[in-house]
């Protein structure tokens, strides 16, 4: 707590030089506390060791609530994501077998904007100028840090979900105890990139190291808060090591916050049905959950994927970075996979029934 106050202070004064100095200094004192105490903390892997309860539970707490923060900037861009992805919860929120109880936006633009009053937020400081280094992303971990310690937060656990989250149907607790819930992805692979992630989880074993990042995420509060102001750390270490930053690229929060979860000895439970992510995977599945809009979908009008190449059928969110796209976008062409043409589908019922869509 003490090195997160350091940061806080900091911040609010403004002093970019001191606060790389104290950043320096309180790495180096968590990094080094942690690595103690994660490596004689014994470690049970919670897919392959589950406690028969948790088998009978099947891997939910149906009746734990989980309050749903999405972090996010004031731009367009961000702004027309959120607005889709709260009309989705509050649709499915209270349907059966839901485990989600309030949401937030956590706003780090540091001042309220015009959706405050349309979505439940949280307005929090962004890092000081420059020290993100033109990745906003590394703003994440400091916003939860904020947030966490700042606001009332009634239920027990925290699902981190991104502005291009779309809720498919109610989501359950997915976690279990201390067993947070997360998604795999396929591009986190610790084990071949091992020689780097040792700079920063020297020992222990790298399976300890979930192929995870930090969203979509079920996790205690008490839990994230402790890995929360590690996950900053790393994040800051990270961007300021050139081999690591050049490596990771665009997921190195991602990696930051797999590798501080396993300094503080948390292991995640995998599931490949929490999203889906057209248009590399094809089906929606009954258990699926949510769509994860990140990658560009271009086709031919015959159904053929171009990935990499513009399509004569698209739909690409970077497409709509100065403002939101239109109501009743054009649906793909046959042929095209289910998740893309539910994707569109879900986009056109929001924009159709959120008022002011066009004009905010």
């Amino acid at each position: 707590m003490k090195n997160v106050m350091s940061v806080r202070k900091t911040v609010n004064r403004g002093s970019l030089f001191l606060y790389v100095a104290i950043t320096i200094g309180f790495c180096f004192a968590t990094y080094c506390a942690l690595l103690l105490s994660a490596h004689d903390r014994a470690r049970v892997d919670p897919v392959i060791k589950m406690p028969e309860e948790r088998k009978r539970a099947g891997f939910q707490n149906p009746k734990k609530l989980f309050h749903v923060a999405v972090t996010a900037t004031d731009t367009p861009y961000s702004k027309w994501q959120c607005r889709i992805m709260y009309y989705w919860y509050k649709k499915v929120k209270d349907l059966p077998g839901s485990g989600m109880g309030g949401f937030t936006r956590v706003l780090h633009s540091g001042r309220a904007d015009n959706l405050m009053e349309e979505i439940p937020s949280f307005v929090v400081d962004p890092l000081p100028d420059g020290i993100d280094r033109g990745y906003v992303v590394l703003n994440r971990p400091w916003a939860f840090v904020q947030w966490l310690e700042r606001a009332t937060i009634e239920e027990e656990y925290v699902l981190m979900g991104e502005p291009d989250h779309i809720f498919l149907k109610p989501l359950p607790n997915l976690a279990y105890g201390k067993y947070p819930a997360a998604y795999p992805f396929f591009y986190i692979q610790p084990a071949q990139n091992e020689k780097i992630i040792r700079k920063f989880y020297p020992k222990g074993s790298i399976s300890n190291v979930d192929p995870i990042g930090n969203s979509p995420v079920i996790i205690t509060k008490s839990q994230l808060k402790k890995i929360a102001p590690t996950w900053l750390n790393i994040s800051l270490q990270i961007k300021n090591d050139p081999e690591a930053d050049r490596t990771f690229g665009w997921v190195q929060e991602m990696y930051a916050y797999a590798i501080a979860s396993a300094l503080h000895g948390v292991k995640h439970i995998l599931h490949k049905n929490f999203m889906v992510q057209p248009p590399w995977d094809l089906d929606i599945g009954s258990k699926t959950y949510i769509i994860h809009f990140t990658y560009g979908c271009d086709y031919t009008m015959k159904g053929n994927l171009t990935y990499g190449k513009i399509g004569e059928w698209r739909f690409d969110k970077r497409l709509y970075l100065n403002g939101p796209p239109p109501k009743n976008l054009t649906l793909p062409p046959p042929g095209v996979p289910e998740t893309v043409v539910r994707l569109v589908k879900m986009v056109n019922e929001a924009t159709a029934n959120i008022p002011g869509w066009e004009t905010l």
